[in-house]
Formats: C-alpha cells, structure tokens, sequence
C-alpha cells in the first residue's frame, strides 16, 4: 500500500527532537504516514530527518523551539562533506517541508530552513546510461522467448522503452491496464503524483504484450497483476508483482546475456526511448506528454542527442 502507517514504535522515534513532546510525536507520525504519499519520497526524506536528529544530538538540541537557522546551514555543510549536491538540497528541503508541516501544526513558531539556502546546482544533461538504438534492439533480440519468462522480460523492456515509463509505474500495472481502443492496442499508467496516463502502443509492443500475456494465460485476470515473479527456478509465474529489485536483476542478466557493457538500469529503457524518439525528428513538447512529464527541461535532460556530435568532434583530434 502506497501510504502505510508509519507507527511511533520506529526508529524515527529515537530522534528526541522531534519526539519530546507528545503533540512533536504526533505530528511527525502523520507527516510520514500521511502527508508524505510517495513511498520513495518517504524513504529518502526518513533519512534527512534521521541524519539532522543525530546533528542535534550532538549539539544537545533537544527540542524544536531550540532549531535554528545556524544548524540547518551547519547540518547543510556536513551533508556537502560526503554526499552530492542534489541529495543535499533534497535533504534540505525534507526539512523546510517538515518544519513548515510543525509550524501549521502549531509545534514551531517559525520554520528555521527557511533562511538557509541550498548548494547551487544545474543540470544540463541526464545521468542515466542509455542505449543506443541499436544496442536496444540486439538487447530485445537477444531475450530467449521459448519461455513465458522470457516472453514476459522482453514485454517488460519494450513497455518502458516504447512508452517511456517509469518502472514503478510498469509494475504497477494490472491486466487490464492493457486494453483496445478504436482497434488498436493502449496502456495505462499510474504515474508519479497520482497521474493516469494512457497512450497509444508501438506495434512492437502490442505484439510482445499479447504474446507474454496469451503464454501466461492470465488475460482472464483482469485485476492481477501483469508483471509477475516466477516460483523459485521453475518458471511458472505467481500472483505476485515484480519488485523494482527483481528488474534490475533480471536487465542486469539479459544486458551481459547480450554482451551489452553499459551499466544500465530500470531507468535506462525510459532514456533510450525518449532518445530515439527525438532522434527520429520527435517533438520534444511531445515527447514530453508521453513521458508525463511536468517540465519539458526535465524531457531534454533524458534526450542524448548531443552525445554523438560530442563523440564526432572529438574524433576530430587527430593525434
């Protein structure tokens, strides 16, 4: 479930900042349980309280009214000592989130994050190793389809490569989230932030899908999940949702099974896809709506067109 709750038994309870008084407790419970509806969201901004708490600690803090500015900005510059910039500001701005909810809560004043200001950071171009377009499809050819396993692998890779989803938002698919409509193939995801988002399929796809879903005999399980773990080495598939981890894993295998050396991950079919689209003469505004995408600077940064006229240029040294 998207937002479990999160109880006071935790280990976040040992952060005495924020759990000496009980109304503290209470409100820091809800904030995670409740306002915090991402599960990943939730993890990271677990850590950024956790890691300020033990600050405070140290600093014998141990109640809110005695934050201030001057240790957000000291938390900030012991966090840019080991992590990157962007987990920095992230964690910065766990914390101004989390005071502000203390603050209308009436446990704070004042929220003392706000006058800090975050380490500068820009972003021109995504980090997330992609695939050329040939690779991609020597990666999908190369997938064993004797198996439902395999039929199964190979829709997987093509639904994100092909509709430039999320992983989660693959794995959080259910049968019927792949549906005809106006005689062709459509699918259905659910995005981050609660967004429904349906677009047409690739008749590449179309036909992976039928063909993995007509294997498992599962198209009667509307309500079921469509991507399934298998039982331990048998090859039959459960009820049960892949996890994330269980896709790395499996694009881990079939990259080396292609003889594929970029280190690439679940995130990496969404880059590869967007990259050829734009390639192809794709609009990046366009591009952009199939990707769900709130910002077209954030679809830019997944287009790495740039990177075969760097390439070219560099060659261009002739020593």
């Amino acid at each position: 479930m998207e937002s479990e709750i999160i109880p006071i038994s935790t280990p976040m309870s040992l952060a005495l900042v924020f759990t000496a008084r009980p109304e503290a407790r209470t409100r820091l419970r809800d904030f995670f349980s409740s306002h915090i509806r991402n599960r990943n969201t939730r993890r990271a901004y677990m850590e950024a309280v956790r890691q300020f708490a033990a600050l405070c600690a140290e600093l014998g803090i141990s109640e809110l009214e005695q934050v201030e500015a001057v240790h957000v900005a000291a938390f900030v510059e012991r966090q840019l000592r080991t992590n990157s910039r962007p987990t920095v500001k992230q964690r910065l701005a766990a914390l101004r989130m989390l005071f502000d909810w203390m603050v209308v809560g009436q446990v704070m004043a004042s929220n003392p994050a706000h006058a800090v200001r975050g380490p500068k950071y820009t972003q021109k171009k995504g980090k997330t190793p992609v695939l050329t377009p040939e690779e991609a499809r020597e990666l999908l050819d190369a997938i064993d389809i004797a198996s439902v396993v395999g039929l199964r692998d190979r829709a997987l890779i093509g639904l994100m490569v092909y509709s430039f989803a999320r992983v989660g938002a693959v794995l959080g698919m259910r049968v019927e989230d792949f549906f005809v409509q106006g005689r062709r193939g459509w699918v259905r995801l659910h995005e981050k932030g609660g967004k429904l988002h349906e677009m047409p399929t690739h008749h590449n796809l179309d036909h992976y899908l039928d063909a993995y879903i007509a294997a498992a005999g599962i198209a009667d399980d509307r309500k079921e999940p469509l991507f399934r773990t298998t039982r331990a080495r048998t090859g039959e598939l459960t009820d049960h949702a892949m996890l994330q981890s269980d896709v790395w894993r499996m694009i881990r295998r079939r990259a080396a099974d292609a003889g594929i050396a970029t280190e690439i991950g679940c995130h990496s079919f969404r880059a590869t896809g967007i990259t050829a689209y734009l390639k192809n003469g794709g609009k990046l505004e366009i591009a952009q709506q199939m990707a769900a995408h709130e910002s077209a600077r954030t679809t830019g940064l997944y287009g790495r067109r740039a990177d075969e006229i760097s390439l070219d240029e560099v060659e261009k040294i002739g020593i």
